[in-house]
Formats: C-alpha cells, sequence, structure tokens
C-alpha cells in the first residue's frame, strides 16, 4: 500500500554502543525518506561515537571498534543529517523509545537543536505490539511473509520496518481496536497523523518517559522518590533535588525540560 502522505516521513533505525540514551552512542544510522509522491531517498551513514563499543553491542550488530575508528562523528555529520531529514515526520521500530530519543540526544550533544514540536512520531513496534505482539523478526514474518535477514543491520532493519508499516495499513484496514477502557476505534488508518496518536508512548513530557504529565498538564516525576509528584512541587520543597538531576546520567532532553519547569517557577514566584 502507498503510504497517504502530505509531508515526507523518514523511517529511521540506529546501531549504538548501547541503549542508556544519556550515555551511549550512535555508530550506524539508516534513514528512507519517503515523499508523498511514494519516491524514496536512502541514507545510511557509519559514525565513529569516540568511545569503546562493548562486546555485547557488537555481538548484536557485528560492528566494532575499528569497524568505526575512521568514520566521522555525529558532529561532523549532523549537518548532513538534519538537511536530510529537514522538517519529516519519523518512524522507526521502538522508535519512540529509543532511536527519536538517541537522535535528539546526538544532535543536542553536537549543539544542534533538532526541533521535534511540529513532527509526528510513527512508532511501528507500538501498533504491532498493540495488535499482533511480536518482535521485529516476527512481525516482518506475519505481515510480509517473508524471513528478516541481516537482522540488527540499520539498512535490514530499516527496510524490514517500512515494509511491516505498509503491510499493517492492509492488515488492519477497517480492523477495530479496544482499548483499556473498552472504547472501540479504528486507529490503524492511512494517515501519519492518527498513527502517530495510536502508537504514542502515553502522556510523557520528555523523550525517554522519565518526566510525565499528569491531568492537568503538569510535568511530573515518572521514577524514584518524587514519582507522581510534579516538579514544581519538589524543586520548591527540595532545591537540591534539580542540581542532583543536573549533575547524573540524565538525557540533555530530560535536563532541558526541567531547567525550562524550574526557570517557569521561578519566574512565576518572582512575578507574585
Amino acid at each position: 500500500m502507498k503510504l497517504n502522505l502530505t509531508k515526507p516521513l523518514v523511517v529511521l533505525d540506529i546501531e549504538s554502543t548501547g541503549v542508556v540514551v544519556g550515555h551511549d552512542r550512535i555508530i550506524e544510522l539508516c534513514l528512507i525518506k519517503v515523499m508523498p509522491d511514494g519516491s524514496e531517498q536512502e541514507m545510511t551513514v557509519r559514525v565513529n561515537p569516540q568511545m569503546h563499543i562493548p562486546e555485547a553491542s557488537t555481538a548484536i550488530h557485528g560492528i566494532r571498534d575499528e569497524d568505526v575508528a575512521n568514520e566521522p562523528t555525529f558532529k561532523q555529520l549532523a549537518p548532513k543529517i538534519l538537511q536530510f531529514i529537514d522538517n519529516a515526520d519519523l518512524c522507526g521500530y521502538n522508535s519512540n523509545k529509543f532511536d527519536i530519543p538517541m537522535l535528539v540526544e546526538e544532535f543536542l550533544r553536537a549543539e544542534i537543536d533538532f526541533p521535534v514540536n511540529n513532527r509526528r512520531f510513527v512508532d511501528v513496534q507500538n501498533i504491532f505490539h498493540r495488535m499482533e505482539p511480536r518482535t521485529l523478526k516476527g512481525a516482518y514474518k506475519f505481515y510480509c511473509n517473508k524471513d528478516l535477514l541481516d537482522a540488527h543491520t540499520a539498512n535490514a532493519d530499516t527496510r524490514a520496518t517500512l515494509e511491516v508499516l505498509k503491510a499493517q495499513l492492509d492488515f488492519y484496514k477497517d480492523v477495530p481496536y479496544q482499548d483499556k477502557d473498552g472504547k472501540m476505534s479504528y486507529p490503524v488508518q492511512n494517515d501519519v497523523k492518527a498513527l502517530a496518536d495510536f502508537s504514542a508512548q502515553g502522556n510523557w513530557a520528555d523523550m525517554v518517559g522519565h518526566i510525565v504529565y499528569d491531568s492537568n498538564h503538569k510535568e511530573c516525576f515518572n521514577f524514584g522518590k518524587h514519582k507522581g509528584k510534579t516538579l514544581e512541587e519538589v524543586f520548591r520543597i527540595e532545591p537540591a533535588y534539580y542540581a542532583w538531576m543536573m549533575n547524573s546520567d540524565f538525557p540533555l532532553t530530560t535536563k532541558r525540560l526541567i531547567t525550562e519547569v524550574r526557570m517557569r517557577a521561578m519566574t512565576k514566584n518572582n512575578s507574585l
């Protein structure tokens, strides 16, 4: 099925040194840009992460330190990558939880602001897990009736993700979905906004779910001893908690958000 697009959609996959967004680095990135007319552009780059690739990670994707030692750093590649993505929406497999936060983190580390507010994020894994809980390999077999060869290489995984998305649109056309409240809908539509809404990671306020919105759209902690409390409340009664987070291994996106909330609260208090 041809994707119904009003703007480009970039399907991406990342191979990395590990899975900790605030610590690990990209070592391979594949981007397939699907245009509204159905044409495609592709970019695959390898990246020198400027850190050791753990053996456990190499066992998954097969990339070693020496394979990327002479490759450019992400900071060197960032302008080219940003230009390729441009204003496109983003899509991937487990991308809302990992690939997109990792990509945004790398841009911020390179001192480049990657705008996210006007983009939609389609997570094929979330669609798949809600409709048919399996892995990418299983999804590829289930929807496309193909075996996924060269799994955990960025190009193969990205291509498989794009094929699975197209197959999902055919497979779930006019198929109802019942949410946890019993509400019925037809969420898998050939529309990026509908797909992004259905595959969204709930009420996350940052890119990784450390901070969420409550029913009043206030930023709240989603971890630790202050889970469920608003950031403004915690920073008011325990200012040192902000300093602890800023000095800890939290992603830059999280640190930027808590700084915005803290500055907003200080401005509000000063105006009283």
